[in-house]
């Protein structure tokens, strides 16, 4: 099952639900891409290889690349998400609960990028439409364990598989480098920085755009009454429309994220960074490929410790890496309550 532009057009004019559930939607994209998509590009402008405009706007064209291209490959990240709550028979009820929960959404990501802490998008999603499922359906029935389970996967791969791949990544790179004149392989790195930062935004696109137009088709699949399609395909309209939203959200900026990341967490050079972005990549690769939806920010964090730990484990600043680990601790439980409440102060109201 699938929509074309003109009946989405239409629907919008006549449903006027269906226009704030699209705004919401649309809101959270562009969130992500100003607060989770600097992620992608914080090693190369802390080793200087790219300004942080040249970067941003490097990053945007391959966030728009990565939902084009990945998409039409496959769509498995999107269907887990699409599949990962159920909102019950009521589909007006269950429109207001999607509403509460990227309302919730939002403002996490907006308070989180007001700290300059680089917590998961793509958790908060999780979390925030679990929540909201879960206050629908008065328990844990909204929520669907053989997809959420995936989540688990998802958690393990990002920190585990990110973490061990930075640490082999830049070990093979000093073992093959290490005779050969520092000034050469710096001008390597440098424009590997450049191509790896492409890569991680790539797939940043490819994992975060998926899981968003997911909750896109969700959105109008309930505002016409649909509570429950197995299988749908994404249009082109949307991939284009995702792409361009959340490479707006790139553009606008997201110092703040880059420079903890980036620039607080671990002190790199340009063979670190290009480690510490070809780890994150394959493993976001993989993910992807697997239908399992992780976090991006959760996969390159995890590759710069891994990196940073290679030379020593005091080269971690390990007091930013709490900070972070509380936030990402925090996300599930946090986001999850607000979009619970949320739905229940919508349903009220509406």
């Amino acid at each position: 099952m699938t929509i074309n532009f003109y009946d989405f057009i239409n629907q919008i004019i006549q449903n006027p639900f269906l226009l704030i559930i699209v705004g919401l939607t649309l809101g959270v994209i562009l969130v992500n891409g100003w607060t989770d998509a600097p992620n992608a590009i914080a090693t190369c402008v802390s080793t200087r290889s790219l300004s942080p405009k040249k970067a941003i706007v490097m990053a945007a064209i391959f966030n728009f690349l990565g939902v084009l291209v990945m998409t039409l490959i496959s769509r498995a990240v999107a269907q887990t998400i699409y599949n990962m709550v159920d909102f019950g028979n009521d589909s007006n009820n269950a429109l207001i609960a999607l509403c509460a929960a990227l309302f919730a959404i939002v403002a996490w990501a907006v308070a989180a990028w007001f700290f300059g802490i680089p917590t998961s998008e793509s958790h908060a999603l999780i979390a925030g439409i679990s929540g909201a499922a879960i206050a629908i359906q008065g328990g844990i029935s909204g929520i669907n364990s053989s997809e959420w389970i995936k989540v688990l996967y998802g958690l393990v791969l990002s920190t585990i598989l990110g973490f061990v791949l930075g640490f082999v990544v830049v070990k093979i790179i000093i073992l093959i480098c290490k005779k050969i004149e520092r000034r050469k392989t710096n001008k390597f790195f440098k424009y590997g920085q450049i191509m790896g930062g492409a890569a991680m935004a790539f797939m940043h696109g490819a994992q975060d755009g998926q899981k968003f137009m997911g909750v896109f088709m969700l959105g109008i699949f309930l505002a016409n009454g649909y509570t429950s399609v197995n299988e749908f395909s994404i249009p082109l309209w949307l991939m284009i429309l995702c792409s361009i939203i959340m490479s707006l959200g790139t553009s606008i900026g997201g110092y703040k994220i880059i420079k903890t990341v980036g620039m607080g967490m671990v002190k790199m050079e340009k063979y670190q960074g290009f480690a510490a972005d070809t780890a994150g990549a394959i493993c976001l690769l993989i993910s992807s490929l697997f239908g399992i939806p992780v976090s991006t920010t959760h996969t390159k964090t995890t590759a710069i410790m891994g990196v940073g730990a290679a030379k020593r484990l005091s080269s971690v600043n390990w007091s930013i890496v709490k900070e972070m680990v509380l936030a990402w601790i925090l996300t599930f439980p946090g986001c999850g309550l607000l979009g619970f409440a949320a739905a229940h102060l919508f349903m009220k109201i509406f």
